[in-house]
């Protein structure tokens, strides 16, 4: 069976990208990071490629980070191994208010 690699950049991180198609409820995601560690997170739904896995318990209002970097905020509480997209984040780039 392959591996179903998502990759977190940054020790910051609360979120990894994954690098693989067809992500579906209860499917077992390595997340590995670039010191090569990695974890297995079950996935609580689907999430397409290229998208973000949430790699622990996020809070309503916590900053979301990638690649060591603030790219929004929480608007949900997100649980490890959710999918992670506009559907439970504001974005906090480029909103010229903040």
């Amino acid at each position: 069976m392959d591996k179903k690699i998502a990759l977190k950049i940054h020790d910051i991180d609360n979120v990894a990208t994954l690098f693989v198609n067809g992500i579906e409820a209860g499917m077992d995601i390595t997340v590995r990071d670039k010191k090569g560690n990695e974890e297995v997170i079950k996935s609580l739904g689907s999430i397409p490629y290229g998208h973000k896995i949430a790699v622990r318990d996020i809070q309503k209002g916590e900053l979301i980070m990638k690649y060591g970097e603030e790219i929004g905020g929480a608007t949900a509480d997100i649980k490890k191994g959710d999918y992670v997209h506009d559907h439970n984040v504001e974005s906090l780039r480029g909103r010229g208010d903040l």
